[in-house]
């Protein structure tokens, strides 16, 4: 089968197309013909691994210190159709439409991948195409994750810092969906996306600093981790919620104890990929309440060119792939 093997440490164009065994399911795995995937930034980081010491050297160690050898093809979250099923397989049959998330076994940047039947996969949202239903396992799942930590009631005021991204087209939508007045922060050519996806005011980075916004919103949910923590938290009204993604060490440390003093709660992590957050989604957006945003659209021959703009941070929303 057709894959996108993962050479070594570096630019885009260590990603080359190839050939590889077609996989087995074991006794408790599905074997899926993927029709889509994404070029998701986590991909995008892991290819480079310029993710910072914390979080390069466990990766090395995981994927191969010098360059990738146990895990040679990259690729997070998928969207396909079941083509065999192992003896054990009860809750899926041969030619089950699904979506799923690989988490760090990877392997979606190829024609067809194995995953367990208990893990980060469920029928996909029947309203969905393949490639719309592809970009929601990861970023649908961290959204939800961390809007569920904010506990939003009606009426607030929540702020997403790096809206116009993949968790934070989400987070915007579920936001709303929960009540709350959105504002969006992101580049400003993002910006008429993030109104029409229903944030109620927006705010362009490049000329404004949210965080001089003293005491103004209930919940503040910085995707990238790439805000000020003392800003932020000078931005939350008293008894505000500051949701941190890819929070480094330093601002978990800080997250601890800050909060508590200041009478305020700091919120970490990552989300737990499994077929409840799936489903869960699945619902949303069968209700008409989530939808995915598509930015661009590239074939699996055109791997590297699709994490070259990626690499860009002009991405609104997704980079989808189409595979099969």
């Amino acid at each position: 089968m057709k894959a996108i093997i993962w050479t070594k440490y570096g630019p885009p164009e260590v990603l080359q197309l190839g050939e590889v065994e077609m996989p087995i399911p074991r006794a408790d795995e599905v074997r899926i013909k993927i029709h889509a995937t994404t070029a998701f930034a986590g991909d995008v980081e892991m290819r480079t691994l310029k993710i910072g010491l914390a979080f390069a050297l466990p990766m090395r160690l995981y994927a191969g210190v010098i360059k990738p050898t146990r895990i040679t093809i990259l690729g997070q979250e998928l969207a396909g159709e079941i083509d065999a099923v192992g003896e054990d397989v009860t809750a899926f049959a041969v030619g089950d439409p699904v979506y799923a998330a690989t988490g760090f076994r990877f392997g979606a940047y190829a024609e067809y991948v194995c995953l367990p039947e208990k893990g980060a996969l469920a029928i996909k949202p029947a309203n969905m195409t393949y490639a719309e239903a592809a970009a929601v396992p990861v970023g649908g799942q961290e959204a939800l994750f961390f809007m569920r930590q904010a506990r939003i009631k009606p009426g607030e005021q929540v702020l997403i810092n790096g809206a116009g991204g993949s968790i934070g087209t989400f987070s915007v939508q579920l936001a709303k969906y929960y009540g709350a007045e959105v504002t969006g922060v992101d580049k400003p050519e993002k910006l008429d996306l993030l109104r029409e996806i229903g944030a109620t005011q927006v705010i362009d980075y490049t000329t404004e600093d949210f965080t001089k916004r003293e005491g103004t919103y209930d919940v503040i949910f910085d995707v990238m981790g790439k805000s000020s923590f003392a800003g932020a938290m000078r931005a939350l009204k008293p008894g505000g919620r500051y949701l941190i993604g890819n929070a480094g060490p330093v601002k978990q440390f800080r997250g601890r104890w800050a909060g508590k003093r200041e009478g305020k709660q700091v919120f970490t992590g990552t989300a737990d990929l499994n077929r409840e957050g799936l489903e869960a989604l699945r619902e949303l957006i069968e209700a008409g309440h989530l939808k995915t945003i598509i930015d661009r659209t590239y074939p699996l021959e055109q791997m590297a060119a699709a994490h070259r703009y990626v690499e860009t941070g002009q991405k609104k929303g997704h980079v989808v792939i189409t595979v099969t």
